[in-house]
């Protein structure tokens, strides 16, 4: 079993996604600024706080689901393509497209390896 493929390490990104959520609600200001200088339209700000938990949920499914916790990777990889696509739109060269850019590889990695489903 490889860090990439650990259900400890879904688990973790679980956590960070639920608290990135919880941020987005509102949002506190980092999050406002990072929003504003990307453009994203103030409309689709409720929707953030919804697929950021939902994507918590899809990544703690991989102890009973783990074919939805892949699909989950798959769609974080969908996310923050887009993302990194937004900063580079907006010519925004700030710490926030660096970690979009680091989540972006980390969950493509994780969704072409796969959670590690051994049961043993």
């Amino acid at each position: 079993m490889s860090a990439l493929t650990s259900p400890r390490t879904y688990a973790v990104l679980a956590a960070v996604q639920a608290a990135d959520a919880a941020a987005s609600v509102g949002p506190v200001a980092p999050v406002r600024k990072a929003l504003d200088d990307v453009g994203l339209p103030r409309k689709l700000w409720p929707l953030l706080p919804l697929v950021k938990g939902a994507s918590a949920v899809g990544l703690l499914s991989v102890f009973r689901w783990p074919a939805l916790a892949r699909l989950t990777t798959f769609m974080l990889t969908v996310y923050f393509t887009l993302a990194v696509g937004s900063h580079v739109r907006a010519k925004d060269w700030s710490p926030g497209l660096v970690a979009a850019s680091s989540l972006l590889t980390l969950f493509a990695a994780m969704t072409v390896k796969g959670p590690d489903v051994r049961t043993s």
